[in-house]
């Protein structure tokens, strides 16, 4: 064993034993979706005093915790999203009304002198307010003399002894107690039962309490701060509610609810164990797969595949990435990804074995891994610039499932180039596997190499027969988003939506029909999948979906709700827009990248392949009355990667045959490159669609689309990578001077037409 494999072995072993000990002693940190719970997107306005900005928001956002915190709310999570929004996450809260009236009141506290009766005329003047006291009557109210930030502290408190119910006591901070005392002072220079007597107490622009100062208080002597309390008509939550936000203190800007998402532990649970199923029989299906062409290589690759998902979970754990449901399927997905860097080293290790007779299975894996390394760095870099696209461009859920196809990338190629290289080194020191052919599953071609090195097929006599075709499938993609539209989710257009279950079947027509006549006319419904229902309407604040809620168990009992989103329109028109500005950015960076590793030719192609397969994906989607959503954004931008992954691996082949013989045309060249790659575009195809068509059978409905569209923009991308992206790039390179790219020079090689590669085990020395 070579110092190389012996540093490569113990490199996996270290990894792999911190992996194993992270995740035995750590615990995944669950996102709503697979936990229950509620998640709120606040937006700061601008105020007359404060901007919205960085700083005024931060400072929001730790009022926000401070009342939360007052909640009871187990573990809550307040992040700043930008410069002016807070994102709150609240586990276990299932019914968001209370929460949301708590915590999205600005509580404006102030304090007012009462300069007399009020009129309808003077309302809306800058010397001062006028509102309505607590019976209704008008009130012309002067300057605030202070706010509630002057609040020490404030409790809630029954007084049975003076009947005045539930109060809310006050304290203040000693300059605020002092303004105090002089503004009763004031008041009290007044006689008794006139209007200038009182105090008015006003809560976020409305009168909560006008007491009128006692009688023993004198004239410019005040009331001491500790003495306080708010009286008025308050029940018991009432009080208790005004206390908590006097106490949690004043918002420095006002926020308003633009996105809520509640979702039940139950559905969180089955799509954990939806997912777990599918990766089981998925990844098992991929093991069997790649055993079975690659023999005992393909078991130790296996290995090295339970390694890559037991290391990138222990990442996942250990950055303390929060698992959400896209996250969880694009952890599954990469499973079925990870497999193409080991079946790209083997192909190539197939070829150098069958070309050069009498060279060992070491040297052959060797040069296998050696040759494969263009291929592997360039498919999953361009796989790592569409992960770090949905992080920067996307929100939510994509930005989530960003990460974890990124995390899920880098130990792939550990996996493959460390741990699967380390294993199939020693591996093939040994003479019994080297000597049976049967057995390392190398020295073999393989049957669809061997049928395609003995059929030849010309694809590429008349490229313009596969543009043709191509074309065609655009018309109709385009047909469908024309004639049928597309649906877009509440994500992009705003509205809430709304999943309930029911303990009694309720069928749709029913459905609609409670809900008519409860008043949500424009509501709808539609299944959910098991019996569910599903409810989308505009705007809906949380007292009317209470009042739907309702309606809907009349004929339906127990009705529990599933799965909860609100967005606001702004929240809408932001995520279109990014959603653009992402495939916009993904397509010029692609191309950008391309042209600086390839030709500009070859660079246009992808990208004209890519552009292929996103408009047949959404026309697929328009023709089947699928909603586009955050989720499929995430799966649209996937296949993105996936789509400029296999062009890479075609292309780098074809630039590569091109430099050995650049005096043979590049129709030819081409034809030869797609034939030699088909075997591991068939192979690795195949692994990731036992993976996506376990999640589309058993992911349920929240990953059954996601696999959906995954399964259309394999199928597609794969076609185009061959027999889109090729005819393209065939097309302009007629037009194009470019010369044919340069063979590289490398150690142990020349540059003459007769060159000829040096064995790695070969030191050079002749006797």
């Amino acid at each position: 064993m070579t110092r190389a494999t012996t540093v490569r072995a113990v490199l996996a072993a270290a990894v792999l034993l911190v992996s194993v000990l992270i995740t035995l002693t750590m615990s995944p940190r669950l996102g709503l979706d697979l936990q229950g719970g509620t998640r709120m997107v606040l937006q700061a306005k601008d105020s007359a005093t404060a901007k919205a900005d960085r700083e005024s928001t931060d400072r929001t956002l730790e009022v926000l915790r401070r009342r939360i915190d007052s909640l009871g709310v187990s573990e809550p999570t307040l992040t700043r999203s930008g410069e002016d929004r807070i994102i709150v996450e609240l586990p276990d809260v299932q019914d968001p009304r209370k929460a949301a009236e708590v915590i999205g009141r600005t509580a404006q506290l102030s304090f007012h002198a009462v300069r007399g009766p009020g009129t309808e005329q003077e309302k809306g003047k800058a010397a001062g307010l006028t509102l309505p006291d607590e019976e209704g009557r008008l009130l012309a109210l002067g300057q605030a003399r202070l706010t509630g930030a002057g609040v020490k502290d404030a409790g809630a408190s029954f007084d049975a002894q003076q009947g005045a119910g539930w109060t809310v006591a006050l304290d203040f901070h000693k300059d605020a107690g002092r303004d105090w005392t002089r503004l009763t002072g004031e008041a009290a220079c007044h006689p008794a039962q006139d209007e200038r007597r009182r105090v008015a107490i006003v809560l976020d622009d409305r009168v909560i309490s006008s007491p009128q100062v006692a009688p023993s208080v004198g004239c410019n002597v005040g009331l001491p701060s500790g003495s306080t309390q708010i009286t008025g008509s308050f029940g018991a939550d009432e009080a208790r509610d005004l206390a908590l936000l006097i106490k949690g203190g004043a918002l420095p800007l006002p926020v308003e609810l633009v996105e809520q998402r509640t979702v039940g532990p139950t559905l969180g649970a089955a799509a954990i164990d939806a997912s777990a199923r599918a990766a089981l029989i998925g990844a098992a299906a991929t093991v069997l797969l790649i055993t079975f062409v690659y023999r005992l290589f393909g078991a130790l690759a296996a290995m090295a595949l339970a390694a890559y998902g037991v290391i990138s979970y222990a990442a996942l754990v250990a950055l303390g990435v929060t698992l959400t449901l896209p996250g969880l399927a694009g952890f599954v997905l990469a499973i079925g990804m990870a497999v193409d860097a080991n079946v790209l080293v083997f192909e190539r290790a197939r070829e150098e074995y069958a070309e050069r007779s009498g060279r060992s299975l070491r040297s052959a894996m060797t040069a296998g891994f050696r040759n494969a390394w263009s291929a592997v760095a360039d498919s999953n870099l361009t796989t790592l610039i569409a992960a770090g696209l949905l992080f920067f461009l996307g929100s939510g859920p994509v930005k989530g499932f960003g990460v974890t196809l990124a995390i899920g990338v880098l130990a792939s190629m550990f996996s493959a180039l460390v741990i699967a290289r380390a294993l199939t080194e020693i591996a093939s020191h040994s003479r019994f596997v080297g000597d049976y052919r049967g057995v390392n599953g190398i020295a073999r071609p393989g049957r669809v190499r061997t049928w395609l090195a003995r059929r030849d097929p010309q694809l590429f006599r008349s490229p313009r027969r596969w543009l043709l075709i191509s074309t065609v499938l655009i018309a109709v993609a385009v047909l469908g988003i024309v004639e049928r539209g597309v649906d877009l989710g509440v994500e992009f257009t705003g509205g809430r939506l709304v999943e309930y279950s029911t303990s009694r079947p309720v069928d749709v027509e029913t459905a609609r029909t409670v809900l008519a006549g409860a008043g949500f006319g424009d509501a709808e419904v539609t299944t959910a999948g098991a019996g569910d229902l599903s409810v989308r309407t505009g705007d809906l604040d949380n007292h009317e979906e209470h009042a739907l809620r309702a309606a809907l168990a009349e004929a339906g009992g127990d009705t529990t709700k599933v799965r909860d989103e609100l967005i606001g329109p702004s929240l809408g028109d932001e995520l279109r827009r990014n959603a653009l500005i992402a495939l916009a950015v993904a397509v010029l960076v692609q191309l950008a990248y391309l042209t600086v590793r390839f030709r500009w030719t070859f660079a246009l192609a992808s990208v004209a392949a890519l552009v292929h397969d996103v408009v047949l994906l959404v026309g697929a989607f328009a023709w089947l009355g699928r909603t586009v959503d955050g989720i499929f954004l995430a799966a649209l931008l996937t296949v993105i990667g996936y789509s400029v992954n296999d062009s890479v691996v075609v292309f780098d082949r074809v630039r590569e045959l091109w430099a050995m013989a650049r005096r043979e045309s590049v129709t030819t060249i081409a034809n030869r490159a797609v034939l030699q790659t088909v075997p591991r575009t068939v192979n690795t195809g195949m692994g990731a669609l036992f993976i996506l068509a376990a999640l589309a059978v058993l992911g349920g409905d929240s990953l059954e689309d996601f696999a959906l569209a995954l399964l259309i923009g394999i199928c597609v991308g794969t076609y185009s990578s061959v027999l889109t992206a090729v005819p393209v790039a065939l097309t302009l390179e007629k037009r194009a001077k470019t010369p044919p790219p340069a063979r590289k020079r490398a150690s142990g090689r020349t540059s003459g037409a007769g060159a000829k590669r040096r064995d790695p085990l070969d030191n050079g020395a002749r006797v």
